[in-house]
């Protein structure tokens, strides 16, 4: 035994030197080896499109399209920016003195045209408020429903929470202007900027420099059964208006969701993706949802949570009377299909982004598409830090108490088998 220890002993200067040398030619390797550059992109690698020695993809034309990298998108002007909406939350007297403070630097400082609704200078706290007295006669106005705004806005401001957002998005139903959201509300997972410095954050947006994120939308249609509805009116298959006058295709940022409304009953909904039919569902109802609506009422149905540059159509069971029935991903460009299953107890009810209740009757049916008018949403910081930073304020996404430091590692692994936790301790 000692004859071994004393070998060993011996041939480790050895090993030792020769461990040096090897790490010492390592060392020198890395530093003649350029640096890896981590590329932006948050598109995946171009996918080879021949699969062994003979196996090939069939090219046509109807296969190729140019998807721009998500990384790259920034935003820039065609021409100088003249008009803004100012969009605010309601009811909320906390956002008056930004509002005010607003308006009176863009109208002022800026020289620019501003939007505001009809009702928010009906408030009557507003009005009495003498800083706003110079720059109220100034300000256009419009009537939500009635004046169109399409072609008269450069560039929408929101303060206020998430609903300032999707407000902006169901004003606008088809080019949806650049929108840059201040959080003043409570939520705030879609609004990344700070209001302390307004003025120098809107004059770099203003001269171009910000980062986008296209936020997809839904494009749904309700398409009616023939038949007369519940007053006697004759309605046709497919309307502009629907039921009450209600509109029958819109495009919604977070989801569409389809439920059982007052019913006791089941819902029971078949669903078609591409006109295939992949099941029922036999539950609460169903929620279609954006990647940017996968962290709103999706997520707390049980989904997972989708980047908004992901390109994907979400469906999410709400309460499935079924243990075995997840949410899916499906490709952003099927068309899913909702319809009633012909053992359906009751109508179904549809909404929104919260918005334009409808009820769908036995013959009705609701098709929803991803839409090609993204809403254009500028970056605090980039893509990834303003959702990843979301993710941690307002969800508080993996938050748990740290694990502590083991002090004591070296004790423990070098104990042996027959050490007890006294003795350790001891």
């Amino acid at each position: 035994m000692a004859s071994s220890s004393l070998a060993s002993s011996s041939a480790a200067p050895g090993t030792r030197r020769r461990a040096s040398v090897s790490a010492a030619l390592q060392l020198q390797r890395l530093k003649c080896r350029p640096p890896r550059r981590r590329t932006r992109s948050l598109n995946p690698p171009s996918q080879v499109d021949q699969f062994g020695p003979c196996g090939r993809i069939l090219k046509n034309s109807g296969m190729v399209m140019t998807v721009q990298d998500p990384a790259s998108q920034r935003l820039t002007w065609a021409k100088k920016p003249l008009t803004v909406l100012v969009i605010k939350k309601v009811r909320d007297g906390k956002v008056l003195p930004p509002f005010v403070q607003l308006t009176r630097w863009l109208v002022l400082e800026k020289s620019m045209l501003v939007f505001v609704e009809q009702s928010v200078l009906e408030d009557r706290a507003l009005l009495e408020d003498p800083d706003f007295h110079d720059v109220s006669g100034k300000l256009q106005t419009f009537r939500d429903g009635k004046d169109e705004l399409t072609d008269k806005i450069d560039f929408i401001i929101c303060l206020g929470g998430d609903g300032t957002l999707l407000y902006a998005s169901l004003l606008f139903q088809r080019s949806v202007p650049p929108v840059m959201a201040f959080h003043l509300g409570s939520l705030g997972f879609l609004t990344p900027f700070q209001f302390e410095n307004f003025e120098a954050q809107i004059t770099e947006v203003l001269e171009g420099n910000a980062a986008l994120t296209l936020r997809s939308r839904l494009e749904c249609i309700i398409e009616r059964g023939d038949g007369e509805d519940g007053d006697g009116e004759l309605v046709p298959r497919v309307t502009g208006r629907g039921r009450r006058g209600m509109p029958t295709s819109l495009l919604v940022l977070n989801e569409v969701v389809i439920d059982r409304g007052p019913s006791p009953y089941l819902s029971n909904i078949d669903l078609y993706l591409d006109g295939k039919l992949i099941t029922s569902v036999q539950g609460d109802g169903l929620i279609v949802s954006t990647p940017t609506g996968s962290t709103a009422y999706a997520v707390a149905a049980g989904a997972s949570m989708i980047h908004p540059s992901v390109p994907a159509i979400m469906v999410t069971p709400i309460c499935p009377h079924s243990l075995s029935f997840r949410p899916i991903v499906v490709p952003a460009g099927v068309e899913l299909k909702i319809a009633l299953n012909c053992d359906a107890r009751h109508t179904a009810h549809v909404s929104f982004d919260g918005h334009c209740p409808q009820e769908l009757r036995m013959g009705d049916s609701l098709r929803v598409t991803t839409s090609k008018y993204p809403v254009p949403s500028i970056c605090a910081a980039d893509q990834i830090t303003d959702w990843f930073a979301s993710l941690a304020e307002c969800l508080h996404w993996n938050v748990r108490k740290r694990q502590k430091h083991l002090d004591e590692l070296s004790d423990l692994t070098h104990s042996s088998s027959n050490d007890t936790l006294d003795s350790l301790d001891s």
